[in-house]
């Protein structure tokens, strides 16, 4: 049976899913792991570079340098030098076939969905020749992982705890008030037209006042007088 089930490549700062092997198990818990490994992904930065994140049957394990990691589903009977030699030779080949910036520009998810086929063939590699002939590959990590272990997580810990996700809490949007505009009855309607002609009445006395005015300056000081 593989030890190696399922691995895929993601972008760091965003968990932006870069290529991914082609998925042939569908059991419950395989898909709810796969769903666990994208909440991960998208909380790498928070991390540093190795971890596994340990289920019931299958574990979760992740190597990131610089912006890129990989991550890979593995059954429990899997080594944890193994996974991490497999998940090595993956970031090495991944980061020699495409640049930084050709990575740094990726907009859409499994942008390079052709290196499928070289994650394909890493697995096979790993979970089918024996581990004699990768026993110098394995020793180096182990001796690594002696020095510096992984952070070791709970698949449950994969989850967004409280709602909050990279530090900040998700935002309940509410319903905005719904309003209706009432029709104008029929008072409204004498009332606005009552406004409307004092208005235009006092318009036409300024406009008179003002002529008088210019025709007689004095009857308009005469009438400041009486007013004051």
């Amino acid at each position: 049976m593989s030890m190696i089930l399922f691995a895929c490549v993601v972008r760091v700062r965003d968990g932006l899913p870069l290529s991914a092997s082609t998925d042939f198990y569908h059991s419950q818990d395989f898909l709810e792991c796969r769903r666990r490994l994208k909440t991960l992904a998208l909380r790498l930065a928070q991390y540093p570079g190795r971890g596994s994140a340990e289920g019931l049957d299958f574990s979760i394990h992740f190597s990131s340098s610089r912006d890129v990691a990989c991550m890979a589903i593995c059954s429990r009977q899997c080594p944890a030098a193994m996974a991490f030699c497999f998940l090595e030779t993956l970031w090495w080949e991944f980061t020699a076939s495409y640049d930084t910036t050709c990575i740094g520009l990726a907009s859409r998810p499994y942008a390079f969905l052709e290196f499928d086929s070289v994650i394909q063939k890493v697995k096979w590699h790993f979970n089918y020749v024996s581990s004699t002939q990768m026993e110098s590959s394995l020793e180096k990590i182990q001796e690594e992982l002696k020095f510096q272990p992984p952070v070791v997580l709970t698949l449950e810990d994969t989850d967004v705890a409280n709602g909050v996700m990279n530090g900040h809490p998700q935002m309940h949007l509410e319903p905005a008030p719904n309003f209706r505009m009432e029709p104008v009855t029929a008072l409204g309607i004498l009332s606005l037209i009552l406004n409307i002609m004092c208005a235009a009445l006092n318009l036409i006395r300024g406009i008179h006042l003002a002529e008088h005015s210019l025709q007689d300056p004095g009857s308009w000081y005469c009438w400041l007088d009486q007013t004051s």
